[in-house]
């Protein structure tokens, strides 16, 4: 038995008190992380989704069993099979899913990160989550107009508006941008004070286009498949790849850099 599923029968054991930070369960592990979180299996499928798609809008049901699978989630399975969640079960599954969309990081390397926190080997602090009116917890950063994404990101709202035209931001139908923006938004305004502006900037639209062509066609076979699971592994395949392209383009653009100046 894993020392999570060990430390997730311990809680049920004992519903109200949650296991302290550095406790060793019944076999003499530590506690694996989240350290200090109550283990007692409260929560159903539905009630974690709710809970996640404040900060993570498009999670899914086949996501979470997706990630079970991938064995960075345990929860308990009741006599008639239902799921049971515990607050360390989400906070657990909130770490995988900010790796995933803040970092790209591989399912395997997250594995590993989640191994070297249940050793007590690496630190990570749950993040503290504003509360919204309805006391609901969130840390959600919301899609932005370009008014705000020009006043958050320190340029001028016609700055903006001319990295539109060049293609580089693409506002939703809402006239709203995503959370990526503000990261194109500033390294844009990085270049201008070099002298290199919009229109210049085309061909890196270009680039990241041609990019995300060829992580299309190696995901394509997979989301092609009906399985819930595999649309949920599509998903992590695109953002793995994407990472592993950007990592392709910015090891060709330092090697060509330090032959400009030698």
């Amino acid at each position: 038995m894993s020392p999570r599923a060990s430390a997730a029968r311990h809680a049920s054991a004992v519903p109200d008190e949650p296991l302290h930070e550095s406790a060793p369960d019944a076999a003499g592990a530590t506690e694996p992380w989240p350290r200090g979180i109550s283990r007692r299996p409260s929560m159903r499928i539905s009630d974690v989704l709710d809970t996640l798609r404040l900060e993570f809008p498009a999670v899914t049901t086949s996501k979470l069993r997706f990630l079970e699978e991938q064995g960075l989630v345990e929860p308990l399975r009741t006599s008639a099979g239902y799921r049971q969640y515990s607050p360390a079960d989400v906070e657990r599954l909130r770490f995988v899913l900010r790796q995933q969309r803040d970092r790209y990081l591989p399912l395997k390397v997250i594995g590993e990160r989640l191994a070297a926190l249940d050793a007590g080997e690496e630190d990570e602090t749950p993040r503290a989550r504003l509360a919204t009116r309805d006391g609901v917890a969130a840390t959600v950063v919301p899609t932005q107009t370009a008014l705000a994404l020009a006043e958050d990101a320190g340029v001028s709202p016609e700055f903006v508006a001319e990295l539109v035209e060049a293609g580089l931001l693409q506002p939703d139908r809402r006239g709203t941008f995503d959370e990526w923006s503000r990261e194109v938004v500033v390294t844009a305004a990085a270049l201008a004070e070099h002298g290199i502006d919009a229109r210049h900037l085309r061909q890196f639209r270009t680039a990241a286009e041609r990019q995300v062509d060829l992580v299309a066609q190696v995901v394509a076979p997979v989301r092609g498949q009906r399985s819930a699971s595999a649309r949920a592994h599509a998903g992590t395949l695109a953002a793995e790849l994407g990472e592993v392209c950007a990592r392709m383009h910015t090891a060709l653009v330092r090697s060509a850099v330090a032959d400009v100046a030698p």
